[in-house]
């Protein structure tokens, strides 16, 4: 009976078990949101969140994200920007008393949450107030940590790349005393890329 060095049981433990271990929580496919302000690439994260991020990746590619609106400047208790959202049909060519509404008919995606927590570039799924199981194709970006919204919002993803223009977008003036920007800004295109392939 021979005996094997410590190196070579290493390798073969490598060879053997290096595929069983712990997949990585990310993918190789991002979602890149052109807009006046710039690109935001977004990360998927479909090992805590598949049915999310697959409900996104579709729209992405039916071009439903295409000339949508970030129509909502989420406010914390001191009027600070703490996210920005979009994703809703109505912002195209709705009334802007009807953004954030959404449409009737459209998919909805039960909650996945995780351990994860909403910090600066968390990408989670918007949904009803009264309805954990309601989220659709909005979704919000967090500008900063917000532990009131973990538990309560399904992440699906985070920023990679463009924070500065998510900030950007935070900071544009809203109407008085409320969360409707302005100017909002558009989605001018989505659409899904590889990692490599982003410059």
């Amino acid at each position: 009976m021979t005996t094997k060095s410590p190196l070579m049981v290493l390798a073969i433990s490598v060879l053997l078990f290096g595929s069983c271990g712990i997949k990585p929580e990310k993918d190789d496919e991002v979602a890149v949101l052109e807009t006046r302000y710039g690109r935001i690439v977004i990360e998927f994260l479909p090992r805590i969140a598949p049915n999310h991020v697959e409900n996104f990746k579709s729209l992405v590619r039916e071009g439903f994200y295409d000339e949508t609106k970030f129509h909502r400047i989420v406010k914390d208790s001191k009027s600070r920007p703490s996210a920005i959202q979009g994703g809703d049909p109505n912002t195209i060519n709705g009334d802007p008393s009807i953004w954030g509404a959404g449409q009737r008919g459209q998919r909805m995606v039960r909650a996945e949450f995780s351990s994860l927590k909403h910090e600066r570039g968390i990408v989670s799924a918007a949904r009803r107030s009264d309805d954990i199981n309601s989220a659709t194709s909005q979704f919000f970006i967090c500008v900063d940590a917000q532990p009131g919204f973990d538990n309560q919002y399904s992440i699906f993803g985070r920023v990679i790349d463009g924070m500065n223009v998510v900030d950007s977008i935070a900071r544009a003036p809203t109407e008085l005393k409320g969360e409707k920007p302005v100017d909002p800004v558009v989605v001018n295109r989505a659409y899904l890329a590889r990692r490599g392939e982003i410059q």
